[in-house]
């Protein structure tokens, strides 16, 4: 028989052994938040959980059930197909709250000699244990900030990426929202809602809480649709800040890779139609013509010339001296380095997971 588990056990599974995190839900529900590190394997598809729902309402719970039985029995022999291919030994089944779906896929892969866990609660617990965890971080956080600055394309997010594999306590605002930032920050991606912010964050945070330092970009209250713990704006604000200073060739190129707005040009355009009344008029027609015609380059030196760099100027006026440091270099790797060797010297245990 499978065994209920709170969530607090669960972590505890986590460290001992690999464990797989299985979401029974449908794939929007998946899509719209998850535990970190789920894989989904739906009981019922978002149709299916629609059709369910309808008879509930319209005929009775007990018509509801009988569908949703019927609908089972026929996926069965493919829904355990897929639990069988999962590696680990130790799995936790969960659904929105720890209600049915859970209950019946445990016992059913229960019954075809697959040991499982279900998660009480469901994510709704587990978000509700989120919260809590963010509480407690506004006061248990430690660290102290090493902010990551620069103009825009100035390849900020690159050297976090780098240094974070490289072992260096790394919080990765923009990765968490899947946002870039800025109003072209949507461009290709899918930004996370704040649920999904806040079981990353969480996750990333608990595991730097104790770190004598955490390296982060300067970003602003909101990224995306996520908006950052006021604990961790207020650490930021008093951190110490690093600006990157890139040549503007090196920072064009550095966009062009990173957005590719030829792959979205509707995008693009879209995003500039926000921002368009703020540039001057002459510089704006070009732009928007830059954009139509495919000159990205152009486009994008003059948006980092009249748009960009001169809200970022006002910005890193507020920074005082004595908490700042300017790095003049040629490129991404260049920073990087300085930025460890920096670490190396200025704080001690560096780096550190």
């Amino acid at each position: 028989m499978f065994q209920d588990i709170s969530v607090n056990e669960l972590r505890e599974m986590q460290k001992e052994n690999p464990l797989a995190l299985i979401d029974v839900r449908s794939p929007s529900e998946f899509a719209e938040s998850n535990i970190p590190g789920s894989v989904n394997i739906p009981i019922f598809t978002d149709e299916e959980r629609a059709e369910i729902g309808t008879v509930y309402r319209q005929v009775s719970p007990d018509a509801a059930n009988e569908k949703g039985l019927e609908i089972v029995s026929a996926k069965l022999p493919k829904f355990i197909k897929e639990f069988s291919k999962i590696p680990e030994k130790n799995k936790v089944i969960y659904c929105w709250r720890g209600g049915m779906r859970s209950k019946t896929s445990a016992t059913l892969v229960d019954l075809m000699g697959i040991r499982v866990n279900r998660l009480i609660g469901g994510i709704h617990g587990y978000r509700s244990w989120v919260v809590e965890q963010l509480e407690e971080l506004a006061t248990d956080f430690k660290p102290k900030a090493l902010v990551i600055n620069g103009y825009t394309g100035s390849g900020k997010t690159i050297i976090l990426t780098e240094l974070q594999k490289k072992g260096y306590p790394v919080l990765d605002l923009e990765g968490m929202a899947n946002h870039r930032g800025s109003v072209f920050g949507m461009i290709g991606k899918k930004a996370h809602n704040q649920k999904k912010f806040d079981l990353m964050f969480v996750e990333r945070a608990l595991l730097l809480k104790e770190s004598p330092y955490v390296l982060l970009e300067a970003e602003s209250k909101r990224v995306g649709r996520a908006t950052l713990p006021d604990f961790l704006l207020n650490i930021k604000e008093q951190g110490f800040h690093i600006f990157v200073n890139l040549p503007m060739e090196e920072r064009v190129l550095n966009i062009l890779e990173d957005y590719r707005p030829w792959e979205f040009p509707n995008e693009c355009m879209s995003a500039f139609q926000r921002i368009k009344k703020r540039i001057h008029t002459p510089i704006a027609a070009q732009i928007e013509n830059d954009l139509e015609t495919g000159n990205y380059n152009s486009a994008v030196k003059l948006l980092l010339e009249y748009y960009y760099d001169p809200r970022y100027h006002h910005t890193a006026e507020q920074t005082p001296e004595e908490r700042s440091t300017v790095l003049q270099v040629r490129n991404v790797e260049e920073a990087t380095q300085l930025i460890e060797e920096f670490i190396a010297e200025k704080i001690t245990n560096a780096p550190t997971n």
